[in-house]
């Protein structure tokens, strides 16, 4: 009887499962650490209830107020807060808390759809230019310095207006307003790992990964992406205040989103009238104290998620 060798490519799947599986392990020790040395820190956890509160109260509350955020009531306008509105009536005799709930949809949605868009822009890119180098990484961080270089204010509110002037719907606005957001973050992003790309890719077990024979998709995104999910995970959530915080500037200055759809920086609007900002406070501090309050948790889960992934307290 003949007995049959295994082929080359055999091998090589073989070679490559068992090489999956101990960088599982590794990563996985490494999370399972990170997330006990998270759990420890009470600001770590205080922060992540208080995000979790506010995801529910605006994506749960709007479906057990008894208004909604279109309700006009003209014999309650600008009424303060009782019983009956909680936190009083905007100018149109609408709900103010049920607005407020309804618009951390909006602003929550347009920060965590951004950081995604700058997220996979910036992951892909940086592991492109942090593996290859060479004219691959001197064109793509030339373009980051690029976009870098121009201050993303500015840039965004010339952007808006030209939308404004085009007379863009207030639905399509808020697509163009996520894509400006995530093109203006994904360069720091990129930069951070590829920095991280250029100290992995000289570890012994991605070279192994050559004499494999593994593809190029593999390397990048099966052995080398993964080792930087970390420092990608805090980024992410710095991207997601950053969008949560621009989107409100740019709706405050009526270039994002507009009303009638809500959202947090569009109801702070109301500080601009002095009458409103001195007499009428709960049409624009139940906003602000939303932004702040989530712009904070986010802040400080990204600081703490940091910490928890630095080795140095491993050693």
């Amino acid at each position: 009887m003949k007995l049959r060798l295994p082929t080359r490519k055999a091998k090589i799947q073989r070679d490559e499962r068992l090489f999956a599986s101990l960088a599982s392990r590794q990563g996985g020790s490494l999370w399972r650490d990170a997330m006990h040395s998270f759990i420890r820190r009470k600001t770590a956890v205080a922060a992540l209830a208080i995000l979790v509160f506010i995801v529910l109260l605006s994506y749960v509350g709007p479906l057990l107020s008894p208004y909604g955020f279109e309700d006009y009531d003209v014999m309650n306008i600008k009424a303060a807060p009782s019983l009956s509105h909680l936190l009083g009536t905007d100018s149109y005799g609408r709900d103010v808390l049920t607005r407020v709930m309804y618009a951390g949809r909006i602003s929550i949605a347009i920060g965590l759809i951004s950081m995604v868009v700058s997220v996979l822009f910036g992951a892909v890119l940086g592991v492109l230019s942090g593996y290859f180098g060479g004219w691959v990484d001197g064109v793509i961080m030339r373009v980051a310095d690029i976009v870098m270089s121009v201050p993303s204010m500015p840039l965004m509110f010339i952007i808006a207006a030209l939308l404004s002037a085009f007379k863009v719907s207030s639905d399509a606005k808020v697509y163009f307003v996520i894509i400006m957001l995530g093109f203006v973050g994904w360069p720091s992003i990129a930069r951070m790992i590829r920095g991280q790309v250029l100290s992995i890719r000289e570890r012994m077990y991605i070279r192994a990964t050559d004499v494999l024979g593994l593809g190029l998709g593999s390397k990048l995104f099966r052995h080398i992406l993964p080792n930087a999910y970390p420092i990608l995970i805090v980024e992410a959530t710095l991207a997601t205040a950053n969008g949560i915080m621009n989107e409100s500037a740019l709706s405050f200055l009526g270039l994002g989103v507009t009303q009638p759809t809500p959202s947090w920086g569009n109801m702070i609007s109301a500080a601009n009238n002095l009458i409103d900002f001195q007499m009428h406070w709960w049409l624009w501090v139940s906003p602000g104290l939303a932004v702040f309050i989530t712009v904070i948790a986010i802040n400080t889960i990204g600081d703490r998620l940091r910490d928890a992934f630095d080795p140095k307290q491993y050693t």
